[in-house]
């Protein structure tokens, strides 16, 4: 499934690459303009058909390396992350390397975000996340984290479609995005994080009720204004009820996806404590 599908070099928090081909054909044709509020691994940015794309998310860092990766020749590239992998020795089992190598990183006055994109790659469950300072702090990842011909696979084709397609990069917080120009041929998707999902971007306090109720007003004016979207969400998810987006949605189109959780699919009649029921929800 989703061989078709272009696939992103970053292994995202909650990216939509497996998704892609349930949710892509739920998604209207002929798109003018294309938003990605949340891009995250931008994996439905670059495998969307539309004349132009707003890849947008509020991690500065992460949409650096794709500014970078758009700007620079597939070889310089590559070059650089073999050279960074040669330079300290990464593999799969020289955390000193890795330790050396986040440190440099983070001493450097101009970071490179190829460098980030590397360091990423031998991280922990290929993870981001930042201490207070501004200073990467995930820990090794050993075992299955590293740099590998899959990963350069997906980077290649990665690269390739960002290069060749309308593609453009910002990084604002999704309420602050200019959208009031857009018109009905155009299409907004949202993939937040998830109000009742535990992940790194819900920690202290990174997205919470009032940031779900903003996102759902600003999805209610868009509609009113004729402008198609579409969501992507959880309603149930470890015996917890996102009550705010439940009541919110019997207003929509709700599609529910049929994707394993913890061996635990979502079936209509059996809402078993570890279902996860994932939507997409649709004002078309």
């Amino acid at each position: 499934m989703g061989n078709r599908y272009i696939k992103s070099p970053l292994n995202y928090t909650g990216g939509k690459y497996k998704l892609l081909p349930v949710i892509e054909p739920l998604f209207p044709k002929n798109i003018r303009y294309f938003v990605d509020l949340f891009a995250g691994g931008a994996n439905v940015s670059v495998n969307v058909n539309a004349d132009r794309i707003i890849s947008n998310d509020y991690d500065s860092n992460v949409i650096d390396i794709y500014r970078t990766m758009q700007s620079l020749p597939l070889g310089d590239i590559l070059n650089h992350i073999k050279g960074r992998i040669s330079e300290f020795g990464l593999s799969i089992d020289n955390a000193e390397g890795y330790n050396n190598f986040r440190a440099f990183y983070n001493s450097s006055q101009q970071k490179n975000p190829l460098d980030l994109f590397v360091l990423i790659c031998y991280s922990f469950n290929h993870q981001i996340r930042f201490n207070r300072n501004g200073d990467f702090n995930m820990p090794f990842g050993k075992n299955r984290s590293q740099y590998n011909s899959s990963i350069e696979n997906n980077l290649r084709n990665f690269v390739q479609s960002i290069q060749t397609k309308n593609i453009t990069f910002t990084s604002k917080d999704f309420s602050e995005l200019d959208i009031s120009k857009l018109k009905t041929t155009d299409f907004v998707y949202c993939d937040p994080p998830y109000l009742i999902t535990c992940a790194s971007y819900n920690e202290n306090d990174g997205w919470n009720e009032n940031s779900e109720r903003k996102l759902l007003n600003l999805l209610d004016n868009l509609n009113a204004r004729g402008i198609r979207f579409a969501l992507s969400n959880v309603l149930t998810n470890k015996g917890r009820t996102n009550e705010i987006l439940l009541k919110w949605s019997e207003k929509y189109n709700v599609h529910h996806l049929t994707n394993t959780y913890s061996n635990c699919s979502y079936h209509a009649k059996d809402r078993s404590k570890d279902t996860t029921d994932e939507v997409l929800i649709t004002n078309y």
